[in-house]
């Protein structure tokens, strides 16, 4: 990112929201029963941005193309570039052997987009190094960015070079992200910036990726927090009220302290299904599997890129051809299950083994 004295640069955090997987409770003779217990819900599946860039390529498919550079003489002089490591965030990981990633590949790279050779020397204890590298948990106000990976100086004069300068990176990235935040860096120290090539380390914007994170079917509240708005959908559906009315139930269970579910949850009905956290539907015919009365679909956050959500954003319901009296249970089965208890026998005990009868009745009393 440009320069900390002359200009600074910022990269910008992508993160990559996927689909948890949809699972249907029926299955068979279209009876409204809950998905046996040896039944789970789909693994996730990662899908990246269309314009997001991965395996450091462009997003377009294109080969990066080489910035047109002529023979230039490095504004750090002919000895290595002495490179120190601090780490001001106490996190005591190991840097230095990002570090020396990032420099050996400018170290191989550089002639051919900077136009001139450059060595480092990466001593992270350096009294008296030409660049310091510092892993901090907030990066100093960086071109305008408030929310910036990374910030270095635009080094294009050796004029500009105050000794030593500083490199910021952001503390929180897996290796490879950190490695990527680097190489970015490092370009603006030798001139180079967004619009220059390689693309897929000198873009503004990148995918970056945390740490390992605990994933949703790990974590005891899956959630960022209680608080749910909701939408419930009774476009041209019969007894429109009255089903409406059973999702009420359904909340007012959950609101009420549900025994084994997390406490203090709100619901709140809204008219909008855009940026709901619960959207309920009702349906002649499945979307998930033949023959089932309901199913539940979770979308979330994937930061660590492991392929599975970290923590849920939204869940959608949907009612399949059921009668009124029904809806209610059936709703509160998969706010069970988005809220955590996935396996039957983690649910509340209206929701465990309960027949025909028992999901028609009050149940939420």
């Amino acid at each position: 990112m440009p320069s900390r004295s002359p200009r600074l640069a910022a990269a910008t955090l992508a993160l990559l929201v996927v689909v948890a997987g949809c699972a249907a409770p029926l299955s068979g003779d279209g009876s409204p029963v809950p998905v046996p217990d040896s039944v789970s819900a789909p693994a996730a599946e990662t899908t990246p941005p269309d314009d997001s860039p991965t395996d450091r390529t462009r997003a377009d498919g294109a080969t990066p193309v080489p910035t047109a550079v002529p023979d230039a003489r490095s504004p750090w002089g002919s000895d290595p570039i002495v490179v120190a490591v601090r780490d001001p965030a106490d996190t005591n990981r190991d840097w230095e052997p990002l570090v020396r990633e990032a420099t050996a590949y400018w170290e191989e790279h550089a002639e051919r987009y900077a136009g001139y050779p450059v060595d480092y020397e990466v001593r992270p204890t350096a009294e008296n190094p030409d660049l310091v590298v510092e892993f901090v948990r907030t990066v100093p106000e960086c071109d305008g960015s408030d929310d910036a990976a990374g910030c270095a100086p635009l080094v294009t004069d050796a004029r500009q070079i105050d000794r030593p300068e500083t490199v910021s990176v952001r503390t929180g990235f897996s290796d490879e992200s950190t490695v990527l935040v680097l190489e970015h860096e490092l370009g603006h120290t030798l001139g180079l910036t967004h619009d220059d090539a390689p693309a897929d380390v000198m873009s503004s914007r990148s995918v970056l990726y945390t740490t390992e994170k605990p994933n949703a079917t790990e974590r005891d509240f899956p959630w960022s927090d209680g608080a749910f708005t909701v939408y419930v959908n009774t476009t041209n559906v019969d007894d429109a009220a009255a089903k409406r009315q059973q999702v009420r139930h359904a909340l007012d269970y959950y609101e009420r302290g549900a025994p084994g579910m997390p406490d203090n949850l709100t619901f709140t009905v809204v008219d909008d299904p855009a940026g709901a956290d619960v959207v309920v539907e009702f349906a002649e015919t499945s979307p998930c599997s033949p023959n089932a009365a309901s199913c539940g679909a979770t979308r979330g956050w994937d930061p660590d890129g492991d392929g599975a959500v970290e923590t849920y954003s939204d869940v959608r319901i949907v009612l399949v051809d059921l009668e009124t009296d029904a809806v209610g249970w059936h709703v509160g089965y998969w706010l069970a299950f988005s809220l955590g208890a996935e396996r039957d026998e983690e649910k509340p005990a209206p929701f465990r083994d309960a027949s025909y009868s028992d999901r028609r009745s009050e149940w939420w009393t």
